[in-house]
């Protein structure tokens, strides 16, 4: 914990979805199958070809929606609209969650590849909306995904962060290799969720990449000991 203390980190970037909250939810289980639909009606094609198509674009251009505008031209806020009108009940209020980051010093922002509206709602289902100051989604990206350099680029902008003073906590680690090449402290929250083949590639890791420099599976903990070295600094 002394990286974060030695740091002096001003600013805590958190992914969303499966990040924030548990895996186990299948929330974005939602969005996945929504995925699927919207593509089936748009490309008129049948789910299985829709969920092809889904998964190829995920893996390839950082989000289904990036592949959609890149290949067909897509409306992204048609798609938007569509994919996260889902149950956001399924999410437990995560009171431990609030209390830990309310107790971090400093800037607290959600980074996503999702929209404003989806992050705002899980936010608030979570119970963890008010400690945040800012919801950095998609459209702010002007819809260029992590994992590339230009969302994080212009997420520093929007919110004049200093990548130095800068931690972040993502759930697929190739989305921490640009942070900590910026200068950013990293965090890889084990999700649990397995459907990104860079799920499965750390399966096969003998050693942790240098780009990731710390990791755990239980988000509110990992607060509580980071919370606890600042506290003894």
């Amino acid at each position: 914990m002394d990286r974060f203390a030695n740091k002096a980190i001003k600013n805590w970037v958190f992914d969303l979805d499966n990040t924030l909250y548990p895996a186990e939810c299948n929330l974005f289980a939602q969005i996945d199958q929504k995925m699927g639909s919207f593509i089936a009606d748009f490309l008129d094609v049948d789910l299985a070809k829709a969920r092809r198509v889904q998964k190829d674009y995920y893996y390839r251009y950082g989000t289904t929606l990036n592949g959609l505008m890149q290949e067909h031209r897509l409306d992204p806020h048609t798609y938007l609209d569509y994919v996260h009108d889902i149950d956001h009940s399924v999410l437990p209020q995560l009171p431990a969650l609030k209390a830990e980051l309310d107790k971090l010093p400093g800037r607290k922002f959600i980074f996503t590849n999702g929209s404003f509206f989806h992050g705002e709602q899980v936010a608030e289902a979570l119970g963890v909306l008010d400690a945040f100051d800012g919801i950095f989604d998609i459209a702010a990206a002007d819809f260029v995904p992590k994992p590339h350099l230009q969302a994080y680029e212009r997420f520093l902008k929007h919110y004049n962060v200093n990548p130095l003073q800068a931690v972040m906590f993502e759930d697929l680690h190739p989305n921490l290799r640009m942070p900590h090449e910026m200068g950013m402290a990293t965090v890889l929250v084990y999700s649990g969720y397995d459907d990104h083949p860079s799920q499965k590639e750390r399966l096969s890791w003998e050693q942790v990449p240098e780009y990731i420099h710390f990791e755990t599976d239980d988000l509110v903990a990992m607060l509580q000991k980071i919370n606890v070295s600042l506290s003894i600094c």
